[in-house]
């Protein structure tokens, strides 16, 4: 019976170390995957309204910067104190440049400056998850502030594969690409129940806001908002251990149609080889990647903003 006993002890402290070894072997390689990539749009933060809160030289401007600082701030903060050991923080409004980058954390790396590759996504590669904050409703959408799709001054629809996409769905389709899913969205609350729903219904959401018109909305307290927030992304992070979130991924090739708000930007699109005229303001180009069909895209609407400035200058 004794030599029994010791036998039982010797086997159950075998199997508890080769049970935590397997444990630490599993935290091991989560922990080299835990890399967060954040995209951050000014139209969707709560409380911005009026157009002076998103140019650099906007009254509201640094209001508007404050605002959106702290929301990646608290969303930063939690997705570290969950795992993640370096969050990509990609400034992705207007210029690219909108963020107090001093009141940002130590593991936070920020990516600013306009243009550059794969615009609101760029830094995505090699994340383990994508999350969205302060984005908003495509063009066209009622009571929706400030609803646009990438390019206000230019753009007035975007098709994948048949599809009319938000900012948000255009960007989780590259990053979808790249195999990091979109698992969280915070912004407009029209946005949310449109497009964030209806393609990612695993994402958690927090509405930032809820549009009254295209420049008023009604916004939660800013405590109450980053309490929200960080039981979003802890949701979030959960549902990706579980493995219950996916990457979203466009069928390729990818089929791009551009609409645009004037025919003189369809004109100039048009001189592209790869794009075909379809009428008066659609141009339809065919990409062998949505990392391809998105780099095109962003040399179109530079091109609709030369031709801009070039017609402005001769007025």
């Amino acid at each position: 019976m004794f030599l029994k006993g010791i036998l039982d002890f010797w086997l159950a402290y075998a199997m508890q170390n080769l049970l935590g070894a397997t444990r630490l072997k599993h935290k091991q390689e989560w922990c080299i995957k835990m890399k967060a990539f954040v995209s951050v749009d000014l139209e969707g933060m709560p409380y911005v309204v009026a157009p002076s809160h998103l140019n650099l030289k906007g009254a509201l401007y640094e209001e508007a910067r404050k605002i959106a600082t702290k929301i990646t701030f608290a969303v930063a903060d939690e997705l570290h104190k969950n795992g993640f050991e370096e969050v990509v923080v990609a400034d992705s409004h207007g210029p690219m440049v909108n963020l107090h980058v001093e009141d940002l954390p130590e593991y936070v790396e920020i990516i600013r400056g306009f243009p550059r590759p794969l615009s609101m996504v760029a830094g995505v590669e090699g994340c383990a998850a994508a999350l969205f904050l302060g984005y908003h409703a495509k063009f066209g959408t009622a009571k929706s502030t400030f609803d646009h799709t990438y390019s206000g001054g230019s753009i007035r629809k975007v098709e994948v594969n048949g599809v009319e996409v938000s900012e948000f769905l255009l960007n989780a389709y590259v990053a979808g690409e790249l195999g990091v899913p979109a698992i969280m969205v915070a912004g407009e609350a029209q946005l949310l129940k449109d497009d964030v729903e209806k393609w990612a219904p695993w994402a958690e959401t927090v509405a930032l806001k809820d549009s009254l018109s295209r420049v008023a909305s009604k916004s939660p307290s800013m405590t109450k908002i980053e309490k929200q927030l960080r039981e979003a992304v802890k949701n979030a992070v959960a549902k990706l251990e579980a493995k219950k979130v996916k990457p979203l991924v466009a069928k390729k090739p990818v089929n791009m149609r551009v609409t645009f708000l004037v025919s003189h930007f369809a004109d100039v699109a048009a001189l592209l080889p790869i794009a075909k005229r379809l009428d008066a303001l659609t141009v339809e180009y065919t990409a062998q990647s949505m990392a391809e069909a998105y780099k095109t895209f962003e040399l179109l609407v530079l091109a609709a903003s030369g031709v801009a400035a070039l017609l402005t200058q001769q007025t």
